[in-house]
C-alpha cells in the first residue's frame, strides 16, 4: 500500500528505492472506522495524514452547532490541520472518517528528522504546501464571486469521485450552501439536461 506514496513523491522528486525506504519508515500506520476521530477540536494536531484507503474531512462547528467542511481527502490526498500541527495550538477543526480508512501518520518531530536524513523531501513537502496554498486561494476566490450552482458544476468537475463517495450534506457544507440548496440545484440541472 505504502506504493501509492512512493509514486505521489515521484511525481515531484526523484528518489532512489533507498531513499524511500528510508523515508517510509518516519511514517506511522493507522486504520480508523467510518465516524472515527483523527482529530478533535481542542486537540493540538500532531499528525499530517496521507489517505492509502479510504475518505476523511475536515470540518469546524460553529456555535449554532452547524458543520463547516473545509476539506476532504481520498486515496492519494493529504490531510491535517496546519495551522494547529505547526503552531502547536489547539484545533478549532475536527478530522474524522467518512469511510474505513487506512492512512500513514507522520507527526513533527519525524517530518523534522526525514527531512534532515532524505534533503529531496524538503523540496517534496514545499510543493504540496504550495499546491494547498493555491488550492485554499482558489477555493476563497469562487465561494466570493461565483454562484452556488457554478461552485457545485466546479466542484463536480474537480473532483468527480467525491460526488459519488460523499454524502450531499457534506457536499453542501463544503460549498457554503444548505443540503436544501444544493437539492434545488441538482434538480435545476438534471432539468436542463
Amino acid at each position: 500500500m505504502s506504493e501509492i506514496l512512493r509514486s505521489q513523491i515521484l511525481k515531484r522528486v526523484n528518489i532512489t528505492d533507498e531513499e524511500y525506504q528510508r523515508c517510509i519508515t518516519f511514517f506511522t500506520p493507522k486504520k480508523i472506522r467510518k465516524k472515527q476521530f483523527l482529530l478533535q477540536e481542542g486537540d493540538v494536531c500532531k499528525y499530517i495524514a496521507f489517505v492509502l484507503k479510504g475518505c476523511l474531512r475536515c470540518y469546524a462547528v460553529d456555535k449554532k452547532g452547524d458543520e463547516h467542511v473545509i476539506q476532504f481527502a481520498i486515496e492519494d490526498w493529504w490531510i491535517s490541520d496546519l495551522s494547529s500541527y505547526i503552531s502547536g495550538q489547539p484545533s478549532l477543526n475536527n478530522i474524522d472518517a467518512l469511510e474505513d480508512s487506512e492512512l500513514l501518520l507522520i507527526d513533527t518531530t519525524s517530518r523534522e528528522e526525514l527531512l534532515n536524513e532524505v534533503p529531496k523531501l524538503e523540496r517534496f513537502f514545499r510543493l504540496l504546501l504550495e499546491r494547498g496554498y493555491v488550492a485554499a486561494s482558489q477555493r476563497l476566490a469562487c465561494t466570493i464571486a461565483v454562484s452556488a450552482e457554478e461552485r457545485y458544476l466546479s466542484f463536480m468537475k474537480a473532483f468527480p469521485a467525491l460526488v459519488q463517495r460523499v454524502p450531499q450534506r457534506h457536499i453542501a457544507s463544503y460549498l457554503g450552501i444548505t443540503p436544501e440548496a444544493l437539492s434545488r440545484i441538482r434538480k435545476h440541472l438534471s432539468e436542463k439536461k
